[in-house]
């Protein structure tokens, strides 16, 4: 079992703590690894780090040229390594290696690296002109400066790239802190920056719990949190961050509708929705969570879900038919029992699953997919991010009712309608209150499109160019003629 140490200054580093953390494999229960839990003097240490690099040209000083060239060698590493990563992921989280891990995130994250490593010459912000006679305005884009950044536990690799590829994209020294239960892949991480060529301290990595966190969005050296996580935790980092008027990103929760009308095709409904529902077992803030259908497509609908649900195979990560892992946790699948108690406690109607496999693994965290129906619009279980493979069914009048349901929550991550006329697509997508929003699909992303919410489901954008213009500000140089 190994015993890992942060990343900090382009080394290993031993912390400052003295009981390390025991990490798991939620797919057995196992101990896989020991990693550290940071302390202040740790998060100074990489603040430190990270302040030197910025400010003594070792990458602020670089071209944009070479620092391209930098993050794109770093996607060229993690496409050799992407095997042993994919592996090491789907042992830290449960998620299905091949299927997911191998098939989805990596590839992914490898494409995130080469867009970002674009946008590193990008001129956009970078502008000239005359506003005042015998006068010249420039306006110079800047790099923010260091940036603590935080990423989560259900997609792991992916969410650092999300969060490294624009910081550097920008030109800012970072400190990351993955998730205290899945920080493997991001340690990884930090040794092929160095293979990369990026000099000492331009990424650092400390594994902690959220009292590191918390370290990092006080420490003054820090100009700007990024966070992907809960809506409850956003707001303590925005609280915290305040303090010191520290700018912040977030990438909140979502409890995304899934709305359904007359015209879409059931069957292809049952097989999207069953998809969105349980990919990454359900751990995932745009997932669909809340489908909306007429009353005259409602039994149709519903069996189609059902069935396509039942069909979702559950089971060993590292079977190459399974696509449904374990919960990331004891806790998680605690929690997302209680969600469904809760529901059958208010008289709603589980039609499939509610709980472990009969026949799973008892040793891992695993929970069935999950369809509710008979729920009411202000319950828990449709107003709550539950995080988990479940998913409620409810019906609508029409397509004003569907867009007041569909925005009856407190968040606005993401949404899909499912409909054969454009016109209609149309004007849903305009009243929808949702960061991304889907026609006839759900899940989809891309390097090139933003990913953030409406509400409290965030502030600022990953992904695209958009992402990179969290990490900069705008100067203005005013040059007189005379």
């Amino acid at each position: 079992m190994k015993r890992w140490k942060n990343w900090i200054d382009g080394k290993w580093t031993e912390s400052a703590a003295g009981q390390p953390t025991r990490i798991e494999n939620p797919a057995t229960g196992e101990t896989i690894a020991e990693v550290p839990n940071s302390t202040p003097a740790d998060v100074g240490c990489a603040a430190h780090a990270a302040k030197r690099a910025f400010y003594d040209g070792r990458w602020t000083g670089l071209m944009r040229g070479e620092r391209q060239r930098m993050i794109w060698r770093l996607g060229e590493l993690v496409e050799q390594k992407a095997e042993e990563l994919a592996r090491v992921e789907s042992r830290n989280t449960g998620k299905p290696f091949k299927y997911l891990s191998l098939g989805m995130d990596l590839p992914a994250a490898i494409d995130h690296l080469r867009f970002f490593a674009a946008c590193t010459r990008d001129t956009f912000g970078d502008e000239a002109g005359e506003y005042l006679p015998n006068y010249t305005s420039i306006f110079r884009s800047e790099p923010v400066g260091v940036v603590g950044q935080i990423t989560p536990w259900n997609y792991p690799f992916v969410m650092a790239i999300w969060k490294i590829g624009p910081a550097l994209a920008a030109g800012c020294t970072l400190v990351l802190k993955p998730a205290p239960s899945t920080p493997l892949t991001t340690l990884m991480l930090g040794e092929l920056t160095a293979e990369a060529g990026f000099p000492p301290g331009v990424v650092n990595i400390v594994v902690g719990d959220n009292a590191t966190g918390q370290s990092i969005v006080e420490h003054p050296d820090v100009r700007l949190i990024c966070l992907t996580g809960s809506t409850a935790a956003g707001k303590k980092v925005m609280a915290a961050a305040s303090e010191s008027l520290k700018r912040v990103h977030l990438e909140l929760g979502g409890k995304a509708p899934f709305i359904v009308f007359d015209d879409a095709d059931p069957a292809i409904v049952g097989e999207k929705a069953a998809f969105a529902a349980s990919l990454n077992t359900g751990q995932d803030c745009t997932a669909a969570t809340r489908i909306y259908v007429t009353p005259a497509r409602q039994k149709s609908v519903t069996e189609a879900v059902v069935e396509a649900m039942r069909a979702v195979k559950v089971g060993d990560p590292f079977d190459d038919s399974v696509r449904m892992g374990p919960l990331i946790s004891k806790v998680q699948l605690e929690r997302v029992q209680g969600f469904v108690q809760r529901a059958r406690a208010q008289s709603a109607s589980v039609l499939t699953g509610g709980a472990a496999p009969a026949n799973g693994d008892q040793r891992g965290y695993y929970f069935e997919p999950t369809v509710i129906t008979n729920v009411a619009q202000d319950s828990e279980i449709v107003q709550s991010e539950v995080f988990g493979p479940v998913v409620t069914i409810s019906t609508f009048q029409d397509e004003a009712d569907a867009v007041r349901l569909a925005n009856d929550v407190s968040y606005g991550l993401a949404a899909s309608v499912w409909t054969k006329d454009i016109g209609r697509a149309m004007k849903l997508s305009k009243d929808l209150e949702f960061g991304a929003v889907w026609i006839n699909d759900h899940l989809p992303a891309t390097s090139e499109t933003p990913h953030g919410g409406f509400k409290q489901s965030g502030v600022g954008k990953d992904l695209s160019h958009e992402s990179v213009k969290n990490y900069k500000i705008t100067k203005h140089v005013m040059v007189t003629h005379s």
